[in-house]
């Protein structure tokens, strides 16, 4: 019997911390490889946490050889200088994947908690201990940061959202939906 693998790297991405997680996914069936935070705040200049946010990418892209990136899409505040911080951090760590020709995959934070817990609301430490429980991973083995988590909630969440076996087609829109269904019009 022939076991399809593939990998997935997860990304939080942020100027302070990062997180990261990334899952093994063999026959349809997950299971985490690892997943841990990059510290950036002990780093002053900007351009040099984006740095290594690069290099840390690159490592984990080297180590874990992931098929796909799933990445959180920044969310909108109402400090505009984070924003823009936070969107060069994802910025880089999208360069990196695509240094070594590896897709990527946007998801809102929303889309990621709604996923995971079934609430787009949910507090970290429920996507934390949702993921505890689907992936089986023991206490001991629990970050204490929810960065890392959260890096790891984007990759359980492009799987989610790839793995659906009754979502054969996939569609644009609902014009998209009826010209390849044009019999489910009456």
């Amino acid at each position: 019997m022939i076991q399809k693998e593939r990998i997935i790297l997860g990304i939080d991405p942020g100027t302070q911390v990062m997180g990261y997680g990334i899952l093994r996914v063999v026959n349809n069936k997950p299971e985490l490889l690892a997943m841990g935070v990059l510290q950036l705040s002990k780093y002053d200049d900007h351009y040099l946490k984006l740095r290594r946010i690069f290099e840390r990418i690159i490592g984990l892209i080297d180590e874990f050889l992931p098929d796909e990136l799933a990445i959180e899409a920044p969310f909108f505040g109402k400090n505009v200088q984070s924003m823009l911080k936070l969107g060069r951090a994802q910025g880089v760590a999208m360069a990196a994947a695509l240094s070594r020709d590896i897709p990527i995959f946007e998801y809102a934070p929303l889309k990621i908690k709604m996923s995971i817990t079934g609430n787009g609301r949910a507090a970290k430490e429920q996507v934390a201990y949702m993921l505890q429980h689907f992936l089986h991973i023991p206490d001991s083995n629990m970050p204490t940061q929810m960065d890392a988590t959260d890096g790891l909630a984007a990759a359980v969440c492009h799987y989610f959202q790839t793995n659906n076996p009754t979502q054969e087609k996939k569609f644009t829109s609902w014009k998209d939906f009826i010209n390849k269904n044009p019999s489910k019009v009456k």
